[in-house]
């Protein structure tokens, strides 16, 4: 059956005319609008700070001065028909730019490729299941659909080869803003005993869930809820009957600074703590957080403003020796030595800790006339 193709209608309007221009629109037969507007985006950004620290200032200026409206028909005598009924009584100007179905529904599939990760990890897209995976690599198999923590940004990439190489095999891991569950996954893929993961968008609990599927791994290992461990105690205590040898906390400065107060209730008398996402201008803050709260930090990196740190829970939070060994094995019962890249490439999205907010040309919001 061929594509539908369909057809994006803009209007151009200002603050004070969009409530109007959308109430019209809806009594008109619109169902669905998409709004891009330059207050909603500063608000969005505001409401929205403890998930970043940094705003792009190409976004901004993008965003300056905007406020749109777009709606969808189909590129078809009928959907023509439609567009007269619906723009009845609006004069004013409006473009019209040509959509194939798959161009916001799947053409993305045709960039997100397998991609081996460090030296026995191999990401396979759902769709590519079924296709040969290399000799001595082992297959995790994801769908991100349009959720967040694909494998494909550098941070993730280099948390993966961190677990690949300090799982400890029969041990459980705790994953801190989970996603779409790739790093927890990952870790009971190279052995990890069981993992537990919380993530404040309920959302992600069904995506981790199903991306665990894929990999053969059932809730009886695998357990996902929604939730923040910053505000709800009960959560905390439950999550706390049981130790980690490694927990995780991909995401930004102003949540890894109040959670480095909670995580030593979270780890074993051996276990890490390794988190990330954490811009070059904050990593002094994070790490005096984490010396505070008894973890020291024994590993820095960071390239192109982002870094992460690594800290063992030990007697006082230090370390008793690397625990790696020449060639990079590491010593059983030792403390590993861990590190986290963090950079984002100039592009239209928001990286978040492999947390990625589409915004290509603005932000899509929608909002119901008043």
């Amino acid at each position: 059956m061929e594509d539908v193709k369909w057809l994006e209608v803009t209007l151009d309007t200002t603050e004070a005319e969009l409530d109007a221009l959308c109430a019209r629109l809806t009594g008109n037969g619109v169902t669905g609008l998409a709004i891009e507007d330059e207050e909603d985006f500063k608000t969005f950004l505001e409401q929205n700070r403890q998930y970043w620290d940094y705003v792009d200032d190409g976004l901004l200026a993008r965003m300056k001065g905007v406020c749109r409206v777009k709606f969808y028909i189909t590129d078809d005598a009928d959907g023509r028909k439609q567009l007269e009924g619906w723009l009845a009584g609006i004069d004013q100007p409006y473009s019209l730019a040509s959509l194939g179905d798959n161009d916001w529904a799947h053409s993305w599939q045709k960039y997100y490729k397998p991609m081996p990760v460090g030296e026995r990890l191999y990401i396979v897209p759902e769709w590519e299941r079924g296709e040969p995976v290399p000799a001595g690599k082992a297959p995790l198999y994801l769908n991100p659909g349009l959720t967040f923590g694909t494998g494909s940004h550098a941070s993730t990439q280099l948390c993966l080869m961190g677990l690949e190489r300090y799982t400890v095999p029969g041990k459980p891991v705790l994953d801190l803003g989970c996603g779409s569950g790739i790093l927890s996954i990952a870790a009971l893929v190279l052995g990890a005993s069981a993992a537990a993961a919380v993530d404040i968008d309920p959302k992600a609990v069904d995506v981790a869930y199903e991306n665990a599927a894929l990999n053969g791994i059932g809730r009886d290992r695998y357990n996902v809820r929604a939730g923040n461990v910053l505000t709800d105690g009960a959560l905390v205590a439950e999550l706390a009957r049981r130790k980690y040898a490694l927990v995780l906390a991909n995401i930004v400065a102003d949540v890894i600074i109040p959670l480095s107060a909670k995580a030593g209730e979270f780890l074993d008398a051996d276990g890490v703590f390794l988190c990330s996402g954490i811009i070059d201008t904050r990593a002094g803050e994070v790490e005096a957080a984490l010396e505070r709260n008894g973890l020291a930090v024994f590993e820095r990196r960071g390239q192109n403003g982002w870094g992460g740190l690594g800290a063992p829970r030990g007697p006082g939070g230090a370390i008793q020796g690397s625990g790696v060994q020449e060639g990079g094995a590491r010593q059983p019962g030792a403390h590993p030595l861990f590190f986290v890249k963090r950079y984002d490439e100039k592009s239209s999205l928001w990286i978040l800790a492999d947390s990625i907010i589409m915004i290509q040309n603005g932000l899509k919001t929608r909002r119901e006339p008043h």
